[in-house]
């Protein structure tokens, strides 16, 4: 009844709190905790289902037999909605009152909301996206965000990406300390962001209402008008956040227990072919660290061995190959010198290799100029390059063995093949990127097993978090409407015919 009301505000402040924030001060922890979330995504759905590793179960929900639980759907949702809060922040903050903006931390931030939008879209389709992350006053107080049609979700996404690549044309400085990915070099995000700009016209170039437009804009990029569109030239330009220092600790060391880390089998479909290449990633005599391949794979009797993916309940599994943890005693060094569980690289968003095998693609439909077995070498020698820059082999000669050179006459379907394997190891490690690319292209082709479930068909989504149900019960029910079943086997939009 007596209640204080002098100095109310004064007394009720934290002199100690933050209440303003610096779009540096913004940049760094949403890229930390995005790739947290990318990462672990990445190793228990990614690689299951794209046959990379193996759980090992008999259970009921196994990931690799196209059976997992709806709550897999939550973890990513909420995370990469929640980072599109703070890079929407870091975008106004960045643009303050429009008279001296910071256009670089602009620019980035549209490159990471894009980024994010994309990466939602393609897994779960319809999404929230121009009343997405608006609940604050500020943004229109809205609590039940509408969703939003994926081929207009795209053309938002493409609209970003415009915008990004002409701020960051100003070079404005930021801040080093800032950028844990290109380390203050705003040309770098710039040419990052354009890559990422191809990564997703080609993805919805197989959709005839908008093919023309999206081809021609690969083009306008390569051909017609590179010099406004710059991209990654070499491995220095990939984005990697690389988990060095006290402050940037790989999440698989921070959030996945030794034991659990080395737990998966590797599957035959992805050692199998490193094996029979001869590739230096895998090959620890020529290559490795201290006796260690490149990705940390342990042997099994000796061999390296993978176990079938899909395989029906009740067969006679035997785990083989796995990737080491950091707490094993490997040829007298404990803990071994490195683990993808320690491996600064495990930070990946997009390498320069993914970008030459886009170029690929696109010369080998007749999109661009250029040679499609140019970037193809290129590629394929990039991908090993960006891990073993030591490696000095001729491309061809490494290709020859692997029985993977390129052949002009072999039909496109064969050709697609090709770059769409060597793309499956490039990817390596890269969110949930083979699995969108499976879904688009059908490459590579890999092996069914006899326990698979969902009609034997890779998924094609994640269905909505089950809590959207029923904090947002009209917008999704309007989204089912429009798209489908939410269920796993319902194609999103640029899946669909």
């Amino acid at each position: 009844m007596g209640s204080c009301t002098r100095n109310f505000d004064k007394i009720n402040t934290d002199p100690n709190s933050i209440t303003n924030v610096s779009a540096h001060q913004l940049l760094a922890p949403a890229l930390r905790s995005t790739l947290s979330y990318c990462m672990i995504r990445n190793r228990n759905f990614n690689n299951e289902l794209m046959q990379v590793t193996v759980n090992i179960s008999d259970a009921d929900n196994a990931v690799f037999r196209y059976d997992f639980r709806n709550t897999f759907s939550d973890y990513l949702w909420n995370g990469l909605f929640s980072e599109l809060t703070n890079f929407k922040d870091m975008y106004y903050v960045a643009m303050g009152d429009s008279t001296n903006p910071q256009k670089s931390y602009m620019g980035i931030a549209l490159i990471m909301q894009a980024h994010l939008y994309s990466l939602l879209t393609d897994t779960y389709g319809d999404i929230p996206f121009t009343e997405a992350n608006s609940a604050r006053k500020e943004f229109g107080d809205i609590k039940e965000p509408a969703f939003d049609r994926q081929k207009d979700i795209y053309m938002g996404l493409f609209s970003k990406l415009d915008l990004a690549n002409e701020l960051l044309g100003s070079n404005q400085a930021i801040d080093v300390q800032s950028d844990p990915v290109f380390h203050g070099n705003v040309e770098k995000w710039r040419r990052f962001g354009n890559s990422l700009y191809l990564r997703l016209l080609l993805r919805v170039s197989g959709k005839s209402e908008v093919s023309a437009t999206v081809v021609g804009k690969i083009k306008e990029m390569i051909d017609t008008n590179p010099a406004n569109y710059p991209i990654m030239e070499d491995n220095d330009d990939s984005a990697i956040l690389r988990w060095m220092g006290a402050s940037y600790v790989s999440p698989y060391s921070s959030n996945v227990r030794a034991q659990d880390f080395r737990d998966p089998a590797l599957c035959s479909f992805f050692i199998d072919y490193l094996w029979a290449w001869k590739d230096p990633r895998l090959d620890g005599d020529n290559y490795g660290v201290d006796g260690i391949n490149r990705w940390g794979i342990a042997k099994s009797g000796g061999l390296y061995s993978g176990v079938p993916s899909g395989y029906a309940q009740g067969d006679d599994i035997q785990k083989g190959s796995y990737f080491y943890a950091i707490d094993q005693t490997v040829e007298g060094r404990n803990p071994p010198a490195r683990t993808l569980q320690n491996e600064p690289m495990t930070g990946m968003i997009m390498n320069y290799a993914e970008t030459q095998f886009i170029l690929a693609e696109a010369a080998l439909k007749g999109w661009i100029s250029g040679s499609a077995e140019s970037y193809y070498k290129k590629g394929a020698e990039n991908s090993i390059t960006l891990w073993l820059p030591e490696w000095n082999q001729d491309i061809d000669s490494y290709l020859t063995t692997a029985g993977m050179q390129w052949n002009d006459a072999a039909s496109q379907s064969d050709l697609m093949e090709k770059i769409h394997l060597q793309k499956y190891y490039a990817l390596f490690l890269t969110d949930l990127q083979q699995w969108f690319e499976y879904r688009r292209t059908g490459h590579p082709v890999l092996p069914k097993g006899a326990g698979l479930q969902n009609g034997g068909v890779m998924p094609g989504r994640m269905v909505y978090p089950v809590y959207v149900q029923s904090t947002n019960p009209t917008n999704y029910r309007l989204a089912v409407d429009a798209q489908g079943p939410d269920i796993i086997s319902t194609q999103v939009w640029w899946q669909k015919p």
